[in-house]
């Protein structure tokens, strides 16, 4: 009998185990199959399984419940701006940036079927997809109804067979919804990018040597005269570039809190003494992840090197 219930305990932490692991190959993103987040995880993480969540909330919580390993979030737009809350639910997650990747964003219109122009009436997406593809919306005289997401849409569209409205979404979109492009790559910039960083609920800096590097932080400054400008000294002094800087206000507009991404990492030295200027100029300080920088930001700076050259 003991031999019996060891067996079965055993078996027990076996299959454990493998949940277990079959969870760390999952990442999760917000959207359904098919939406820009569900691309970047094939190109950034292939090895990972796609694990599509409702909200992002809901793909901070996959995370941090296990039921997920990574998550893949977007968090700026090079037309649209920021990812609204994202800001907000990253201190609140207690999960950390491992990485980051740049998915260039390609907007397709997508009909149902044999849908001609003269029936479309609507266009329906992600507020931030009908924001980047305003000239084609307001060439074409279809009234912007905003969706949760692009893929959500794009599946809406696909069960209401409605010809009076169109969607903007991926290519893939419409591979996974049986819908036809009607206008291909629509977006009004052709340098719309979105960048993502890869969430865990533990961290997984890079090392000094992987240069280069981004250090993401949070910090909250004190409610006195010039407190930003005496927290950013350090940066200035010791020669730290500081790529992003943005803000946020608490409850009673009187605190503020800002991310920021800073090039280098926290064991070089100029990176240290900055930060340890910064932590005494603030009532709060939280490294969100040290990681390499993507490859993308490397094509930029030579693409800027070359239009300078040229100028």
């Amino acid at each position: 009998m003991p031999r019996c219930r060891a067996a079965i305990h055993q078996n027990t932490l076996m299959k454990m185990v493998f949940i277990m692991a079959a969870s760390s190959r999952k990442i999760a993103y917000q959207g359904e199959p098919g939406a820009n987040s569900h691309q970047a995880c094939i190109e950034a993480c292939p090895h990972h399984e796609p694990f599509a969540c409702r909200t992002f909330e809901d793909a901070f919580a996959a995370v941090a419940s296990g039921e997920a390993g990574l998550a893949m979030i977007p968090i700026d737009n090079t037309v649209a701006g920021r990812v609204a809350d994202i800001h907000h639910l990253m201190p609140a997650s207690d999960l950390f940036i491992t990485g980051e990747h740049f998915l260039r964003v390609r907007h397709q219109l997508l009909v149902l079927p044999g849908t001609k122009p003269e029936d479309l009436k609507r266009v329906t997406s992600h507020t931030h997809a009908l924001g980047q593809c305003r000239r084609l919306t307001a060439d074409m005289g279809l009234e912007a109804v905003a969706a949760v997401d692009t893929a959500g849409a794009a599946a809406a569209l696909a069960q209401s067979g409605d010809r009076s409205t169109a969607v903007i979404a991926s290519k893939k979109a419409a591979e996974i919804y049986g819908l036809e492009v009607m206008r291909a790559d629509i977006e009004d910039e052709d340098h719309n990018t979105t960048r993502f960083v890869i969430m865990s609920a533990e961290p997984d800096d890079a090392a000094p040597e992987d240069a280069p590097v981004i250090t993401s932080f949070i910090f909250t400054v004190r409610n006195v005269p010039a407190a930003l400008f005496k927290a950013m000294g350090g940066f200035a002094t010791n020669g730290v570039n500081m790529i992003k800087l943005e803000s946020y206000v608490d409850g009673s507009f009187n605190v503020a809190q800002f991310y920021a991404d800073i090039e280098g990492h926290p064991q070089d030295r100029p990176v240290r003494l900055a930060l340890e200027e910064l932590d005494f100029f603030t009532k709060s300080l939280r490294v969100l992840g040290v990681y390499k920088s993507s490859p993308h930001r490397l094509e930029l700076a030579k693409r800027r090197e070359e239009m300078d050259t040229t100028a």
